[in-house]
C-alpha cells in the first residue's frame, strides 16, 4: 500500500511538473491591445479625454436629395480626427444623437447624417433600400472636405443596420482603399436585410470577405441568437483571413445597451456603454494617427 501511495505521488508530481514545463513553453497570447503595465504594476487607471461639445446642423446634396446632418465636435477652434457616424433602423433620434455626442466628447469631429429623414422614412423600416447606401457614400466626401478635421481619412462608426450600410460603403463603394481607416460597430447587421430567412441565421454578408479595414465590434452576451451568430461568424472569417478584427462581448447585457433609456437601463448597460466608447476612441485614434494632416 505504501509503495502504491509513493507511486501515485510520483505520478502526480511528474504530471504537475510536465504541466508547468509545457505551460512555460506555450506561446504568449497577444494581449497587447488591452494589457497595461501601469495598471498591473502601479494601479493607474486610464483617464478618458473629455471635451465640451458644439453641435451644428447642416445638409448636403446626394443626387438631388437633401440629407440633413448633425455635426458634433469639441467646442473650440482646434482640428480633430474625423468619424462618420451611421445610424441604424431607429434613425437619428434623440437617443442615438446622444451616442454621437459621447463619441465626439472623446475628441472627434462626428458627422452623423439622417438618411431616413432625407427620404421621409419612419423609424425601423423592414426592407432595405439600396439607394440609401449612395447617400452614405456621398456623405464620406462631405465629411473629408471639412476644414475642421485633422485627418485625411475617417473611421466609420455605426450600430444595427448602420453596420450594413457601413460595410457596403467600405467594400462595394471602395472607400476602404483611400478614405476610411477603420470600422467600428455595435451589434451590427452583417447580412443583407433583404436576404431570405436561412441566410439571416446561418450566413453572413458576402462583402465581409472583402473587408480589409481594422474592425472593432461590440455586442452583449444576451444578443439575439441570429444576430450574434452572424457577427461571430463574420469576425471568425476575418480573423482566419489574417485581418485585424476584434469582438468584445459584455456579460449581462443585450441589445441597445449604448442607448437604452433610464426607465429600463441597468448598471451593466452603463458599464458596457462607457467601456465600449472608451475602447472605440482608443481604437479609432490609433488607426487614424497615420493619416494626420
Amino acid at each position: 500500500m505504501f509503495r502504491n501511495m509513493k507511486s501515485m505521488m510520483f505520478t502526480l508530481l511528474a504530471g504537475l511538473l510536465y504541466t508547468t514545463v509545457a505551460a512555460a513553453h506555450e506561446p504568449k497570447p497577444d494581449n497587447s491591445w488591452w494589457w497595461s503595465d501601469a495598471w498591473w504594476n502601479d494601479g493607474v487607471l486610464p483617464v478618458p479625454e473629455n471635451h465640451a461639445l458644439r453641435v451644428e446642423w447642416i445638409s448636403y446634396d446626394s443626387n438631388g436629395v437633401e440629407v440633413p446632418v448633425m455635426v458634433v465636435r469639441p467646442d473650440d477652434d482646434k482640428r480633430y480626427p474625423a468619424v462618420f457616424f451611421q445610424h441604424g433602423r431607429r434613425g437619428l433620434g434623440d437617443l442615438v444623437q446622444r451616442h454621437a455626442r459621447r463619441v465626439a466628447a472623446r475628441g472627434f469631429v462626428v458627422f452623423a447624417p439622417d438618411i431616413y429623414k432625407a427620404h421621409f422614412l419612419g423609424t425601423h423600416p423592414i426592407e432595405h433600400d439600396y439607394e440609401l447606401e449612395k447617400d452614405v457614400n456621398r456623405g464620406v466626401d462631405v465629411l473629408l472636405a471639412r476644414d475642421d478635421i485633422s485627418t485625411t481619412r475617417a473611421c466609420i462608426y455605426s450600430h444595427t443596420r448602420g453596420g450594413y450600410y457601413s460595410l457596403k460603403v467600405a467594400t462595394t463603394f471602395g472607400r476602404q482603399k483611400k478614405e476610411l481607416a477603420c470600422y467600428v460597430s455595435y451589434y451590427p447587421h452583417l447580412q443583407d436585410p433583404n436576404a431570405p430567412e436561412p441566410m439571416q441565421v446561418y450566413g453572413y454578408a458576402k462583402e465581409i470577405d472583402d473587408l480589409t479595414l481594422p474592425v472593432l465590434v461590440f455586442i452583449g452576451d444576451e444578443e439575439q441568437y441570429q444576430r450574434r451568430r452572424i457577427i461571430e461568424t463574420s469576425i471568425s472569417v476575418l480573423r482566419k483571413k489574417g485581418r485585424d478584427a476584434r469582438l468584445i462581448i459584455y456579460p449581462g447585457v443585450g441589445r441597445g445597451f449604448d442607448f437604452r433609456p433610464e426607465n429600463v437601463r441597468t448598471f451593466a448597460d452603463d458599464l458596457a456603454a462607457k467601456d465600449a466608447v472608451r475602447r472605440a476612441a482608443v481604437f479609432m485614434r490609433r488607426h487614424l494617427k497615420p493619416y494626420l494632416r
